[in-house]
């Protein structure tokens, strides 16, 4: 989440915060344990703002998609539990991919797309290169209890799911973009999903030139759900 969220502030964008339901967005406190906190990590635990909009996080169901250029699912383990059984959440995303938003995803994020539909009612990720959290990745971790998988849960929809693999899958990093659809295979990704997708939304605005990696001062919005 972090990652994403300050690379988007960072290039001008406004930023909100949404969740299936609303209100606090549980933080794993693992997550932030010394051994794998980034320094983007450091900044939100300094954050009063960021730290505001995680705990009064907007419901995804109030959401106007017209508000936004950009939709960012952020990952963990706790996406498993429920963004792929979130009716608003894959509503909305039906809704941002009919307005021609870009979408991206890393980990278990990518789950967020189970539900959206394209134009023709057919499942959004059917025939898309999607990459998100491997099976291999989750059987290494042991954590067998999460409902949804998120490869096994793609590809069940006929997303053409890409990965890489090592000799243990939690350091192996991919991304792929498809269209208005950028996703990444763990939290690894995180920097290169945000930068391919701010790419694409520079390439909508000024289809003409070659998109930089940088939005200052375009009033863009982002969410990051």
């Amino acid at each position: 989440m972090t990652v994403p969220y300050y690379a988007f502030l960072d290039a001008g964008m406004a930023v909100d915060v949404a969740s299936p339901l609303g209100g606090v967005v549980p933080v794993d406190p693992q997550s932030i344990k010394p051994v794998i906190r980034c320094a983007d990590d450091d900044r939100f635990l300094a954050d009063d703002d960021f730290k505001a909009k995680v705990t009064k996080s907007l419901a995804i169901a109030d959401l106007d998609m017209d508000d936004y250029d950009v939709v960012f699912l952020a990952g963990g383990w706790g996406a498993a539990f429920d963004f792929g059984f979130s009716a608003a959440l894959g509503g909305k995303m039906t809704e941002a991919n009919a307005a021609g938003l870009v979408m991206g995803g890393v980990c278990h994020g990518p789950l967020g797309l189970l539900n959206a539909k394209a134009a023709d009612g057919s499942p959004l990720v059917d025939g898309r290169k999607i990459s998100a959290v491997t099976d291999k990745q989750v059987k290494e971790l042991g954590i067998q209890s999460t409902p949804h998988h998120p490869e096994r849960e793609l590809r069940g929809v006929g997303a053409a799911f890409e990965s890489q693999t090592r000799r243990r899958d939690p350091l192996a990093n991919h991304w792929v973009v498809d269209g208005n659809i950028v996703t990444g295979q763990n939290q690894n990704a995180g920097p290169m999903v945000a930068r391919e997708m701010m790419q694409l939304l520079v390439a909508q605005i000024s289809p003409s030139t070659t998109a930089p990696t940088e939005l200052a001062d375009t009033g863009e919005k982002a969410s990051t759900s």
